[in-house]
């Protein structure tokens, strides 16, 4: 078996030297894509990127493919920018997978480089980054210093650069393993003597991203440390590309949109509102309100169960719109303020016990407030029995609606879910069922 395959390496290398293209067409199309594979990694250096190249692209994917990843990372180094490129457009999704998640950062920086914007998207996506992550967003457009350069060596390199670079105002550092080791300003740089060392002036107090985490981070930590471009990197902390502040602009309108779509229980659309079919916005809208049909019947339920209660005092219906509007109401603004304040990492999952506190006490009063008022409307339209019923109701169901809108969204991040799914229309509903209950509870026991 050795034996053949020296034969056939001998063979090829014959075949290419004298520059028999289409013999060797002719014989490597009789050949399995494992033996192409074998040959080629056989076969010297540049005979081995010559066969490759006079091969059909579907036959040099197939081949390639074959490779162990050893050996097709060594043969992506003899490749052009050009070949890499045709050639892992050419590998099925699978292969490409496999092939890229394992690269090193290096070799990922290096394809992104060369490629152009629309091409550069389409590999991301084939690099195996998660769909909404930072390495979407990511561009590898910026300025990379060593830190053993003088500031003169690093300004000379920075004249050389392409002009097209996303930004040259921040300057990153890294080895000679691409691992990121600092930042430096541009200004900085400026005033610095020509002899300095840059590890001498760099901050090595890096805020950076990692490519796998989810585009929202990049938004938080640009806008808490007001940065103009967040460094990404990858598990190994090699330096794979940056963020800059446009990118992450358009991701927070983004997610804004999704999250006022969500509140209110509607499906994201894609397009303009004046753009949209009646299908789309009908389907957009109809899971929700279907949902919310099944949880009213709760309500429905429980009015059933207290009709006893209501036939002695028909007058406690006039006031149950009113009661179970102040619960969904006071739910709802808590929710906004909890939702707000989890996607903005403003508060963390451990700051839900202090907040609780702060809301009950800021839910008593609120509810004392309107129990107040509706504490009038009871004695002036039934008596003073159905206004103690009223204002009893409205305290507890404020306190109780807003502790389920701060509670719900914290619910949901702790499941790993978006906490804008707390919509209002959710918070309104549940409050609803729960203002039902504690209305006719309390009114079945003081009007007994």
């Amino acid at each position: 078996m050795v034996e053949r395959a020296e034969r056939r390496k001998n063979t090829f290398a014959t075949l290419i030297a004298e520059h028999k293209w289409d013999e060797i067409r002719a014989r490597v199309g009789k050949m399995q894509s494992a033996d192409i594979a074998e040959l080629l990694m056989r076969l010297e250096k540049r005979d081995r990127v010559l066969l490759f190249r006079a091969l059909p692209r579907d036959i040099s994917a197939d081949a390639f493919s074959e490779l162990t990843h050893d050996d097709a990372q060594a043969f992506l180094h003899e490749l052009s920018d050009e070949e890499t490129r045709g050639l892992l457009a050419e590998l099925e999704p699978d292969d490409r997978a496999e092939l890229l998640g394992e690269l090193p950062g290096v070799v990922v920086q290096r394809l992104l480089n060369l490629l152009d914007p629309k091409d550069r998207e389409k590999t991301q996506v084939i690099l195996g980054y998660p769909e909404e992550s930072i390495g979407r967003l990511m561009t590898p457009g910026y300025v990379a210093l060593r830190p053993e350069w003088t500031a003169g060596e690093a300004l000379a390199h920075i004249r050389k650069r392409d002009p097209k670079s996303e930004t040259v105002s921040v300057l990153y550092v890294t080895d000679d393993k691409w691992h990121l080791v600092g930042v430096l300003k541009l200004r900085k740089l400026i005033f610095a003597e020509p002899d300095t060392v840059i590890e001498t002036i760099m901050n090595t107090s890096v805020i950076k991203g990692n490519a796998n985490d989810d585009r929202e981070k990049a938004v938080e930590l640009m806008s808490r440390y007001d940065l103009a471009a967040l460094p990404v990197v990858d598990s190994a902390n090699v330096l794979v590309g940056i963020v800059t502040f446009d990118d992450v602009m358009d991701v927070a309108q983004e997610e804004t949109t999704e999250d006022i779509y969500r509140s209110a229980g509607v499906e994201s659309l894609e397009v303009n509102l004046n753009k949209a079919s009646v299908r789309l916005l009908y389907s957009s809208r109809v899971g929700w309100l279907v949902v919310l049909i099944f949880v009213n019947l709760m309500a429905g339920a429980i009015i059933v169960h207290f009709e006893e209660t209501i036939s002695h005092a028909l007058v406690l219906v006039s006031f149950l719109p009113l009661l179970i509007a102040g619960a969904g109401n006071a739910g709802s603004q808590a929710a906004t303020l909890a939702v707000r304040s989890l996607a903005t990492g403003e508060v963390k999952m451990k700051d839900w016990f202090q907040l609780t506190a702060k809301e009950l006490a800021v839910a008593a009063a609120l509810g004392v407030t309107m129990g107040f008022v509706v504490w009038f409307l009871g004695i002036w339209r039934a008596g003073p029995e159905i206004a103690v019923v009223v204002t009893l109701t409205m305290i507890l169901v404020v306190v109780i609606g807003s502790l389920v809108g701060l509670s719900l969204p914290f619910l949901l991040h702790k499941l790993k879910l978006d906490p804008a799914v707390a919509s209002s229309p959710l918070i309104a509903t549940v409050s609803d069922v729960i203002g039902v209950f504690i209305y006719l509870s309390i009114a079945s026991i003081l009007l007994a």
